[in-house]
C-alpha cells in the first residue's frame, strides 16, 4: 500500500468520526448525547483537539510541528 497526501477532505471526515465517537462516548456514560452532565478529561481533550477554538491562532504560538516545505515527505 503507497503513501497518499491527505487533504482537507480526510482530514474533515477523520474530524467527523472523532467528534461522533465523543458523541457516542458521552451518550453511553450519561444516556443522553446532549446532556448537561459535565465531560470526562479524556471527552473534553478529543472535543477541543478536533474543534479548535477559531479565536485561537492556529497553530498555536511556539510549535514545533511539522511545516510544508522543511525536508520532510
Amino acid at each position: 500500500m503507497g503513501w497518499r497526501r491527505e487533504n482537507k477532505a480526510h482530514d474533515d471526515a477523520r474530524t467527523g468520526r472523532l467528534l461522533d465517537g465523543v458523541e457516542a462516548a458521552y451518550a453511553a456514560r450519561t444516556g443522553d448525547p446532549c446532556g448537561d452532565q459535565e465531560l470526562t478529561a479524556f471527552e473534553e481533550i478529543a472535543l477541543f483537539a478536533s474543534a479548535p477554538d477559531p479565536r485561537e491562532p492556529y497553530p498555536p504560538a511556539g510549535h514545533d510541528y511539522p511545516r510544508r516545505g522543511n525536508g520532510r515527505r
